[in-house]
Formats: C-alpha cells, sequence, structure tokens
C-alpha cells in the first residue's frame, strides 16, 4: 500500500492512536511487536501518512487497552477518512473543534485569518473576548472564563521559536463596532496596532468605501503546512467544518487574492486604526495621565 497524503482526519486520527499508546506506556516499537507488525507501518499509521482500516484500529486500540466510549469515538473517526470535509457538531461544552484547531495551528507555516465581523479571535485582549463570548446565547455563563482563557492560550503561536506567517484581513466596521464599551475597544484598538509591528504579522483593513468585497460570505481561516496539504476551517453557531478538496481550496485562495488587491496597506491600515482610537474612544494614554 503506497503512503498518501496525510489529511485532517488521518492526523487527528493518529494523535489519538498516539495519545492512548501513550497512556498505556508504550512506544512505536513495543505496539509493533504486540500487533506483529512492522514499527515503520506503526509510525506511519500514526503520522496519518496511511490509512489503517477499521480492524487495524480496533486492533491498535485493543493493544492500548481502550475501552469504551473513547474505543468508539476513535473507531467513529476511523469511519470519516474517506469523507470529503470533516463535520464536527459541539454543544455548550468547550468545544471539540478547538483542540483540533489548536493542533492545526500548532502545525501551520503560512496562517490567514478573514474576519468581517469580529476582531480575529488570536488578535483579541482578554476584555474583548471575554465581552464577545460572553454574548453568545449558547454559551453558559460558567463556562465563559474556560473559554476566554483557551482563546487567550492559542496567542502562544507568536511565540513559538518558528512561528507561522500571518496574514489578518479584518473589514472596517468591525474596528468602528463598540464590543464591550469604549474603554474595551480602545485597548482592543491600540493592541492591534502593537501586534500589527511584528515581523511575522501582516495586519490588513478592508475599508467601507469598497462597499462588497471577496470575503461577503463569511469568516475564515486558512492554513498552510510544511508537509500537509491546505485546510480551510469555518465556523457556525453549532458546528465547523474542516475544507480539503483541491477545488475548495482553490476557491478560499481566490478569495485571498481579492483581498491582497483591494484591502489597504499594512502602513494605511495602522493608520486608519489609530485615527479611529482616537477619534472614537479619544487618546486613552494620555486620559489615564489626566485622571
Amino acid at each position: 500500500m503506497r503512503d498518501r497524503e496525510p489529511t485532517v482526519r488521518s492526523r487527528e486520527l493518529g494523535e489519538r492512536m498516539r495519545q492512548a499508546m501513550g497512556r498505556a506506556g508504550l512506544n512505536n516499537k513495543e505496539a509493533a511487536r504486540l500487533l506483529g507488525w512492522s514499527e515503520s507501518w506503526v509510525s506511519r499509521l500514526l503520522s496519518g501518512k496511511r490509512g489503517g482500516s477499521a480492524v487495524d484500529v480496533a486492533a491498535f486500540l485493543g493493544a492500548c487497552r481502550v475501552k469504551s466510549p473513547e474505543r468508539d469515538q476513535v473507531l467513529a473517526l476511523c469511519a470519516e477518512l474517506h469523507t470529503p470535509g470533516w463535520l464536527q457538531q459541539h454543544g455548550s461544552r468547550l468545544p471539540k473543534q478547538l483542540v483540533t484547531l489548536v493542533n492545526h495551528e500548532d502545525q501551520a507555516v503560512d496562517y490567514s485569518d478573514v474576519q468581517p465581523m469580529l476582531v480575529p479571535g488570536l488578535l483579541q485582549t482578554g476584555d474583548y473576548a471575554r465581552a464577545v463570548i460572553s454574548r453568545v446565547a449558547n454559551v453558559p455563563a460558567a463556562e465563559v472564563e474556560e473559554r476566554v482563557v483557551a482563546r487567550l492560550a492559542r496567542r502562544c503561536l507568536f511565540t513559538r521559536d518558528w512561528p507561522p506567517r500571518f496574514t489578518f484581513y479584518l473589514h472596517e466596521s468591525v474596528l468602528r463596532l463598540p464590543v464591550g464599551g469604549p474603554e474595551v475597544m480602545a485597548d482592543q484598538l491600540h493592541h492591534l496596532l502593537r501586534m500589527s509591528v511584528r515581523p511575522q504579522i501582516t495586519l490588513r483593513v478592508v475599508p467601507v468605501s469598497l462597499g462588497a468585497h471577496a470575503a461577503t460570505a463569511g469568516p475564515f481561516i486558512f492554513l498552510e503546512f510544511a508537509e500537509f496539504k491546505p485546510v480551510v476551517y469555518l465556523e457556525s453557531e453549532t458546528s465547523c467544518l474542516f475544507l480539503e478538496k483541491p477545488e475548495e481550496i482553490q476557491a478560499y485562495r481566490l478569495i485571498l487574492a481579492a483581498l491582497a488587491q483591494t484591502a489597504l496597506s499594512e502602513e494605511e491600515s495602522r493608520e486608519l486604526i489609530a485615527t479611529l482610537a482616537t477619534e472614537l474612544y479619544g487618546d486613552r494614554e494620555d486620559q489615564d495621565d489626566r485622571a
């Protein structure tokens, strides 16, 4: 059997199996010996380069002494290996798809985030994130802080030894929407200015004057990897979707290319953010000094 290009599903399956192996106190060599497989076969299975059958996966889980309901969850994931697009449903708990997204963010070499409605999650301050999450109708009040912490923890991507190259597109209306009130928005705009000058970050604003634009269909995250095919991540109130088909990837590449042609430059975007911070919310630092 020839190795194939790993996908979101095969990488997630491999990660779940690797975690089970670790909890059982086994390594690749020991697992291969128990199963009568070659060590290289186990390695490719866990890397997502070779999609095992349900029988193979069940045997592996048995060797790792995995019991239900986790066993059933992993086998269900195995059954989805050849289903284009990976739909994950989630309820009121901290959503599973966040874990999957974080895992893929950590492996990305290029990260493009298009947000026509809110500040991108990675660029949100704690107070802004809290104001957004607390207004989500389906998030219980008791879970707000947990979700804020989870969102802020994702910012560790910026401080990795080899961080991805980030490109953020946000609509001008995002900068004018008074999320959390004047003080919260003032802090958020100043935070955007500070982040925009980091060498690995490109932040560009889509101006209101443009009218209709390429991202009117909604927000998305486009992730590119050194060894895997690109993935597009979409999220709604009750589900998320990882897109992998070549034609889907190409469609979102075209959106990014159109935005690159029409959005304000980095310098123009910084000037607009700074202007709005002053015009809409005043010079917060000067106000603090006078208080």
